[in-house]
């Protein structure tokens, strides 16, 4: 596996349809029902936008998951094929003054450990 700036990070153009019903699991645990449904209704719709990565890790206040992780390794397997990623889903948090991935976590992880000012395809709202 190779982690240079060198490799090129590939994006999907659109988020991959499963990626929705993740988002929504996860989301359940934080929001209720309507909460859920209304945000993913939004996160469906809205474009995709881009961030760089060491800038979602720091809006997200969440911990860096190594390469020693299977998801990780996946993602950056993936990545060193010229595989392209789905989009993150990312929820603006503004009363926790934070940003929540409700998708993507381990491939936004994946791309960092290449670069962490890699540009980030997500969508959020």
């Amino acid at each position: 596996m190779s982690k240079s700036n060198d490799t090129e990070v590939n994006w999907l153009l659109e988020v991959e349809e499963h990626d929705y019903p993740a988002a929504t699991s996860y989301l359940s645990i934080i929001y209720n029902r309507e909460k859920v449904s209304q945000i993913v209704d939004a996160l469906r719709v809205t474009g995709i936008v881009q961030f760089k990565a060491k800038d979602i890790f720091r809006a997200s206040q969440l911990s860096l998951l190594g390469v020693s992780n299977s998801h990780v390794q996946k993602d950056c397997k993936k990545i060193d094929k010229g595989i392209a990623l789905s989009p993150l889903l990312l929820v603006r948090d503004e009363v926790n003054g934070r940003v929540i991935i409700a998708d993507g976590y381990h491939r936004l992880c994946a791309v960092y450990e290449f670069d962490e000012d890699a540009m980030i395809y997500c969508k959020i709202v």
